[in-house]
Formats: C-alpha cells, sequence, structure tokens
C-alpha cells in the first residue's frame, strides 16, 4: 500500500513538473504539505492535541505555499 502511495506521489509530481511547475515551487508545495498533512494525520490516527498555535502554522504553511506559487507566476 505504501508502495502504491509513493508511485501515486511521484507520478503526480512529474504530471505537475511536466505540465509546467516549477521545481522549487513544486519541492515547497511537497515539503509544507508534508508538514502539514503529518500533523492533520496525528490528530486524527493518535489523538495528539492540535493546538491554537499548530493551526496558525498550518495557516501560514499554506500562505505560504500560495505566494511561492504566485510568485513564480511573473
Amino acid at each position: 500500500m505504501v508502495a502504491v502511495g509513493y508511485i501515486g506521489a511521484f507520478f503526480s509530481l512529474s504530471m505537475a513538473l511536466r505540465a509546467g511547475l516549477g521545481v522549487g515551487v513544486a519541492y515547497g508545495i511537497w515539503a509544507a504539505s508534508g508538514v502539514a498533512l503529518t500533523a492533520l494525520a496525528s490528530r486524527v490516527l493518535f489523538h495528539e492535541p492540535l493546538t491554537k498555535t499548530m493551526i496558525a502554522g498550518i495557516g501560514l504553511i499554506i500562505g505560504g505555499v500560495l505566494l511561492i506559487e504566485l510568485g513564480a507566476a511573473h
């Protein structure tokens, strides 16, 4: 199951790069979404706390990825 997930993720990444997404932007999205999704998954799977500070951090990650994407468009 993990191998299928990795194959799907790398296929999606290669398709995004082929469509014109820059490598720097793709890496930023990849890394940021990994951090945010890990925090959310730990809440759901392990009932770890999700504090207001953590939620704000996830919001900042989303905002940062959007700013990188908008900056790369120019």
